[in-house]
């Protein structure tokens, strides 16, 4: 049985509009066609950042693959598939993927997230955050009079875990309503203002957001400690990349005329 997906067989038409230079070694001839060794090189490649080990059998299975492919893509030229509209537009758009990736990856590498910008992210993020972290359980429900239903329940006595395994919140349900630590800001202002308003222990009166009806106990609270710049440096990093890709490409938009 041939293990070739169908995205595999348009990108082996597209690399094909790209020949091997006549000093790339060949893996193997299909039907006088060559099979470059840089193309086996690459898939290792791939496979090695991913956690596969480059050996002889993986290598094998992928030389394997890409003789498929060939002998794939060459029936599909013989029956005129290679000038099919659907498949050429196809082609086309893997074509503009590869580019755009290529001119992001080139754009990483000479606009490099400097450490000035780094630290300056983190000295912001780190004046953002509050003084103290909470630990809190909530159930969320759809009406005011079933919050109240809640609330007096809790008042006689139930569980507020077991009540929780109804709250329209799936994350939160499963877990007895537990929130984990987190820094109040993270959440909408009437949660966070109602929560913060809370004594160890105490029970919420409803509380309304856009999401719903919230019935919010706080369990605990501890001062926010905020993790070491090297710790972080490089989601911050990954962060700032991401916005300085979304402005390049809010730039070329710009630049561009569209009609």
């Amino acid at each position: 049985m041939l293990n070739v997906a169908k995205p595999a067989l348009i990108a082996l038409a597209l690399l094909a509009a790209f020949p091997a230079s006549a000093e790339d070694k060949s893996a193997a001839m299909v039907n006088g066609v060559s099979i470059p060794q840089s193309r086996v090189d690459a898939r290792v490649k791939a496979m090695a950042a991913q956690g596969q080990p480059d050996t002889p059998e993986v290598r094998k299975g992928i030389k394997d693959s890409l003789i498929n492919l060939e002998v794939l893509s060459q029936a599909a030229a013989k029956q005129g598939l290679d000038k099919s509209p659907e498949v050429l537009a196809q082609i086309e758009l893997i074509r503009q993927n590869v580019l755009a990736d290529a001119y992001v990856q080139d754009y990483i590498k000479t606009h490099p997230v400097s450490e000035d910008a780094m630290k300056a992210e983190f000295n912001r993020l780190k004046g953002q955050a509050s003084k103290n972290e909470y630990k809190a359980r909530h159930i969320l429900v759809k009406t005011e009079a079933e919050a109240k239903e809640l609330v007096a329940q809790l008042k006689k006595g139930a569980k507020f875990e077991k009540l929780a395994a109804k709250s329209m919140d799936p994350g939160s349900a499963k877990q007895g309503g537990d929130l984990g630590w987190a820094d109040p800001k993270g959440f909408v202002k009437e949660f966070a203002d109602a929560l913060v308003s809370l004594n160890k222990g105490q029970v919420s009166e409803p509380v309304q957001t856009q999401f719903g009806w919230h019935v919010i106990r706080l369990d605990d609270t501890r001062e926010h400690k905020t993790p070491d710049f090297e710790q972080v440096k490089p989601q911050i990093a990954q962060h700032l990349q991401q916005q300085q890709i979304q402005q390049a490409v809010t730039d070329l938009r710009a630049a561009a005329k569209i009609e």
